[in-house]
């Protein structure tokens, strides 16, 4: 499993299109369990693998992870992604944020990215450059984990149930006029409703914990 994680800053990537309640459950877990000193949410700025809902901005996304994060320190947000020129790449991120954090960094992530991980720009290098923590998901076994590449990788699971909500289901609900206030912070669906987000032509697309790209 590898070293302790204890200290360490979090790092949660994702589409965030839009952030939702086990965004955060992933979040307090990670923090709790493994003794981070923080979390700070990437949204993405141009994921390379996917793409967003139209309609929707990068900024909108930076937004609404603001708010999903705001009053919940150590929770915080990070705009190194969606202030960058051109396609946004994990690795990429990884190298900058351990530059600027003494303290060590881990990278977060839900089982069904981190099963797609070697489809990402330079996987080898990702998976040996930070330790990973893996939040279970809904229908994706972690057998995976016990093969190569990921059997020499530092990778801690989360011990919480199978995260089951995603970004794409909170959209179809918007585009069907449900609520959502259930499945995301107040904030969140204020933000939603004022701007009508996701309301035509939402595109089910980004299915996971985070939303990884790469």
């Amino acid at each position: 499993m590898g070293s302790s994680l204890k200290g360490r800053v979090g790092v949660l990537g994702g589409t965030f299109d839009p952030p939702h309640n086990a965004h955060l459950a992933v979040a307090r877990t990670a923090m709790r369990q493994f003794e981070l000193s923080q979390v700070v949410f990437v949204p993405n700025g141009i994921p390379p693998q996917k793409s967003v809902s139209d309609g929707v901005t990068s900024e909108d996304r930076y937004q609404m992870a603001r708010l999903a994060t705001a009053g919940r320190r150590p929770l915080s947000v990070s705009r190194i992604e969606i202030d960058r020129d051109g396609p946004s790449y994990t690795i990429d991120t990884i190298r900058a944020m351990k530059e600027d954090c003494p303290e060590g960094v881990c990278f977060i992530l839900g089982a069904d990215q981190m099963s797609e991980i070697e489809t990402w720009r330079e996987p080898q290098a990702l998976l040996d450059s930070v330790p990973f923590v893996v939040a279970p998901r809904a229908g994706i076994s972690l057998s995976f984990l016990a093969r190569p590449p990921f059997d020499v990788a530092s990778i801690h699971v989360l011990d919480m149930g199978e995260v089951d909500l995603s970004s794409t289901a909170v959209r179809d609900r918007v585009a069907r006029g449900e609520s959502i206030e259930a499945w995301v912070p107040r904030s969140v669906a204020r933000y939603i409703e004022e701007r009508g987000l996701y309301r035509v032509g939402v595109a089910a697309r980004s299915h996971g914990t985070g939303g990884q790209d790469r």
